[in-house]
């Protein structure tokens, strides 16, 4: 079976929120405690079959540090998909929400479907954040999808990508219609 497509996702968000890990995670099924900082941008891919397609995923990781925020409106552009990621045990995780989406809305003039997702539910004793606040900043936001994962258990992490293809399927299936 040959590929049908190649999708472009993008997260992002603060650092420290568990990007690299969520992404680690889904590439390879494995947990890593030591992950290193991202620098700019990390890229990956990978394959996927969704209802008897073939897709390839190209995952962009964003760096969350302020430093790099520069550089996010050239690595959005062109992008399929993308995932706004917190940290559900930090509230300041979410302190800068409105500047990542601001972003995006100015370097997007079409439909990018958008998945909030909320990471480090295997140590909700520490939670900060409480899913009906996230589900509602995330509402207000438009976002097409809201789930909250574990890089450390895996909990969720396929279902965020499946979600994503599908968001991605269905626009590129309404636009050729």
């Amino acid at each position: 079976m040959s590929y049908t497509s190649t999708f472009k996702i993008v997260i992002f968000g603060d650092s420290q929120t568990g990007k690299t890990t969520l992404t680690h995670r889904f590439l390879t099924n494995l947990f890593k405690e030591d992950i290193t900082m991202t620098l700019g941008v990390d890229f990956h891919l990978k394959a996927i079959e969704l209802d008897g397609e073939l897709v390839k995923l190209q995952i962009w990781d964003f760096a969350g540090e302020e430093r790099f925020r520069f550089l996010f409106p050239s690595y959005i552009r062109g992008a399929n998909a993308a995932i706004f990621m917190y940290d559900i045990t930090n509230y300041g995780s979410l302190a800068h929400v409105d500047d990542w989406f601001e972003i995006v809305e100015k370097e997007i003039d079409y439909k990018l479907p958008i998945v909030f997702v909320g990471g480090k539910t295997d140590l909700i004793h520490l939670k900060e954040i409480s899913t009906r606040k996230a589900m509602d900043i995330a509402g207000s936001k438009g976002a097409d999808g809201f789930i909250e994962c574990s890089s450390r258990t895996g909990e969720n992490i396929p279902k965020i990508f499946s979600l994503l293809t599908k968001l991605i399927l269905r626009n590129r299936d309404s636009r050729e219609t």
